[in-house]
């Protein structure tokens, strides 16, 4: 097997230059190399190349690291977003159960479609349930002689990942539209959208790159609702990650209707400098779009 040879903070810098990137400052982009690892911060030397390991002339270091700390703020205004809604899908979950089903609802084989899927979830629950040292566990255990917690109590302890699968498993989907009618989503909108949201979130909390990424399956477009964003979609890019901005702002919207993240993330898209928005998935005309035209 063969191996790739240590390079130190110097020869990684080297290997750059001789590719034809300009450091015009040597101590900051060593510094930079030992904060942020070459292997993450290589990634985002794509876009500034004509050919394979060949910079464009007059790149500089300097438009590597913008575009590294453009992507770095984009994933702290996605994260931000995508946990407010999640604790929104939390609650609208609990509830909407529990008012049909009971507080155990969660528990109840009937409302859900596979029960086989749904002891599994319930196994992955109870690994959350027995690792966790949140004192409303305790309680319920020792109080009450529940070995689980109500559903809303259960739901604090689910990732967000468990909840979407506990979420795609309801076999009623009068159940579903319940909590999807909450985002004027349909239900396989709704759906689409967790799977999406998800995996954004985890890559966001794994410092990932998500400003260019390409998804591996298509995101569920809306087609008739909500109105008020149809017309600033573009399906032609379903795996990008411009249609999934433009849902989360709307999930945003409802969940938290004075927010300004749309306003913060317009200013933000326009301080991309060097690589297109189109590598976004964005339409060429996305500023004149109603989404982003009035962003509060």
């Amino acid at each position: 097997m063969s191996t790739k040879p240590f390079k130190t903070y110097a020869e990684q810098l080297k290997i750059l230059q001789n590719r034809g990137l300009t450091v015009n400052d040597e101590d900051a982009a060593l510094h930079i190399l030992k904060h942020h690892s070459y292997y993450r911060f290589s990634a985002y030397r794509f876009p500034f190349q004509d050919a394979i390991d060949r910079f464009r002339t007059g790149t500089t270091f300097a438009d590597l690291w913008a575009l590294y700390c453009f992507d770095r703020i984009m994933r702290q205004l996605v994260s931000e977003a995508c946990k407010a809604v999640e604790l929104s899908i939390r609650a609208r979950w609990a509830y909407c159960l529990s008012e049909k089903y009971g507080s155990q609802a969660y528990e109840v084989q009937t409302v859900f479609r596979n029960l086989q899927r749904h002891t599994q979830l319930l196994a992955r629950l109870d690994k959350e349930l027995n690792r966790s040292d949140e004192v409303f566990v305790t309680h319920y255990r020792n109080n009450h002689g529940m070995q689980r917690p109500p559903i809303w109590g259960a739901c604090e302890l689910m990732s967000f990942g468990l909840l979407s699968r506990f979420f795609e498993n309801i076999s009623r989907t009068s159940d579903k539209k319940g909590i999807a009618q909450t985002y004027d989503l349909s239900v396989d909108g709704l759906k689409s959208f967790l799977e999406h949201s998800v995996y954004l979130r985890n890559l966001c909390a794994h410092h990932s790159r998500i400003w260019n990424r390409r998804f591996t399956i298509t995101v569920s477009l809306p087609q008739s609702r909500p109105f008020k964003i149809i017309s600033s979609l573009h399906p032609p890019e379903g795996r990008r990650i411009y249609n999934l901005l433009v849902l989360l702002g709307h999930m945003l919207s409802m969940v938290e209707p004075k927010s300004d993240w749309k306003q913060r993330l317009r200013v933000h898209l326009e301080t991309l400098n060097g690589p297109s928005h189109t590598e976004m998935g964005f339409p060429a005309d996305w500023r004149e779009r109603d989404f982003w035209k009035n962003p509060l």
